[in-house]
């Protein structure tokens, strides 16, 4: 049997709801556990057949799958995968299964709906990322925010239920935008002669005039930007991270706010070509303020997981900026990035979460000392918080190092500025690292707490050997989203009509994008 002709996709997108069906047969904790976390683990094993069987030399979409579905309305149960989807797959995941793990002994209330809600949020983010019709791709795209909503709201801390709907409001409010967007483009597929529809592959093909283009851009970089969250649309993000439980903070990191990045590559580049260059300026200088003003806020936090939750706005600043320069090295950086950010982020979390179990406090003004106490946990937090910084050897440097060239490559300034990120990240990170493990207790307590357990070991070593595997072997996967990204590029490039409306300046801009275009096609 060839395994290619198998619906893959479909497979990997509802064997998470199957399992969270068959989770709902018995309210039985062992069960519940057993069976999400099996459920889990196949999913990871399945999301890598993908991977393996992926063509890196085809720029078309791989995987395919296309069954009409609601005809009338020409929408279509389409699905495909290409190199910037090929790697959010496994990390979505493999995070999946580090959240149940994490929560094993944790979730002690409504223990079946909270593992249920993580295989739903799961199945909707593998959704996301696979539709390739775009209102399939909406509808994914809001599954996956009823689940993280009530994750927020029932298994928070103390101020919660504040959390819960500011996160709701904001993703509900950026995707009535980007519902709008789509409807309108359905019509002007229709107007344009291919009927009414919302297939992505026949909207690449229209040719949209300059400033409906603007309008439509906007509509769904707003979605697409409070997802992320950028500058000025992230003040949701610190309540949800601080108020949700861990395994929460930490698929919301690593795996959700990603779905911003993808959206803006998967839909402004080859929609709205003429915008996406026209707006990069605005959207290069949001990236910045996001590097500086993130990581000066994360700077001044005490509390452990606000620190962390505002590195996450710088780090996402810069893979904006990384993409938005417009060249195949940034947005190479900007995927790969993705996915260290992803594993490097919620380790964090991960961290954070077991020293609050052992302290009862994330406050670092009443920490100190834990790296004799707690040797293991000591090393894995000074080997992820390393990776964050970007240390040569580990995943953050390839990602970074893509990016700050990408931004050179675009503007020196703009490398310059985003360069920040690497200063002031080793500066908020290693302050951390320092208060909290070596310094002199300050909490005055004598409370005693173990080291770290069998079942927290078995999270961590996985993700600190993807860490050093990207670090050391990162040409397997940039191999793989080389034709993608130049696909990407090639919508940019073939786009003379922005030249007439820009002016000079983007004229030499442009030209700068053909020869980087032409030097990565060589």
């Amino acid at each position: 049997m060839d395994i290619q002709n198998l619906p893959i996709l479909t497979i990997i997108i509802f064997l998470p709801f199957v399992g969270s069906i068959v989770v709902l047969f018995n309210r039985e904790r062992m069960w519940v556990q057993s069976v999400s976390l099996v459920t889990a683990l196949l999913s990871f094993i399945t999301t890598l057949v993908p991977f393996w069987i992926f063509k890196s030399d085809v720029s078309a979409f791989q995987l395919e799958e296309s069954i009409p579905w609601i005809t009338s309305l020409g929408i279509s149960y389409h699905l495909g995968i290409d190199g910037l989807s090929l790697f959010l797959l496994p990390l979505t995941s493999f995070l999946t299964v580090a959240c149940i793990l994490v929560s094993w002994n944790h979730i002690k209330v409504k223990e079946q709906l909270y593992f249920v809600m993580f295989l739903w949020l799961e199945a909707g983010v593998l959704g996301v990322f696979s539709a390739l019709d775009v209102f399939l791709f909406y509808i994914f795209w809001e599954v996956m925010l009823i689940p993280m909503f009530l994750i927020i709201l029932i298994w928070g801390s103390a101020n919660r239920r504040y959390a819960a709907i500011k996160f709701l409001i904001y993703t509900m409010a950026g995707s009535v935008f980007m519902l709008i967007a789509i409807i309108v483009m359905a019509f002007l597929n229709q107007k344009m002669g291919s009927g009414f529809g919302f297939d992505l592959i026949d909207w690449i093909s229209l040719d949209i005039p300059f400033k409906l283009q603007a309008w439509l851009f906007v509509a769904f970089f707003v979605a697409f930007a409070i997802k992320v969250p950028m500058f000025p649309f992230h003040t949701w993000l610190p309540d949800a991270h601080v108020e949700a439980p861990t395994a929460g903070s930490v698929i919301l990191a690593g795996i959700l706010l990603k779905m911003g990045v993808y959206g803006m590559l998967r839909f402004c580049y080859p929609l709205f070509p003429d915008a996406v260059v026209y707006f990069t300026p605005t959207v290069i200088a949001l990236g910045l303020i996001g590097v500086i003003y993130g990581a000066f806020l994360a700077f001044a936090q005490t509390d452990m997981k606000k620190l962390v939750a505002y590195s996450s706005i710088s780090h996402m600043g810069l893979i904006i900026v990384g993409i938005f320069a417009l060249n195949a090295t940034g947005i190479k950086g900007g995927i790969i990035q993705m996915v260290n950010h992803g594993l490097s982020t919620g380790a964090l979390f991960i961290l954070v979460g077991a020293i609050y179990e052992r302290k009862h406090t994330r406050d670092m003004d009443k920490m100190g000392g834990l790296a004799a106490r707690v040797p293991v946990l000591a090393t894995f937090f000074m080997i992820i918080m390393l990776s964050s910084i970007g240390l040569p050897g580990m995943n953050g440097f390839v990602g970074e190092v893509l990016l700050l060239l990408g931004a050179f490559k675009f503007k020196w300034w703009v490398g310059a500025l985003g360069a920040t990120t690497l200063i002031l990240g080793a500066v908020y990170m290693l302050w951390m690292y320092q208060r909290v493990m070596f310094e002199e207790e300050r909490s005055g307590s004598d409370l005693v707490f173990s080291d770290f357990c069998l079942r927290e070991k078995i999270v961590m070593v996985p993700i600190v050997i993807f860490i050093f595997f990207i670090g050391l072997f990162p040409s397997f996967f940039l191999d793989r989203m080389v034709t993608s990204t130049d696909k990407l590029l090639s919508y940019i490039n073939k786009q003379p009509v922005v030249v007439a409306m820009i002016g000079d300046n983007t004229q030499i801009h442009n030209q700068g994008l053909e020869d980087e275009f032409r030097y990565t096609r060589r």
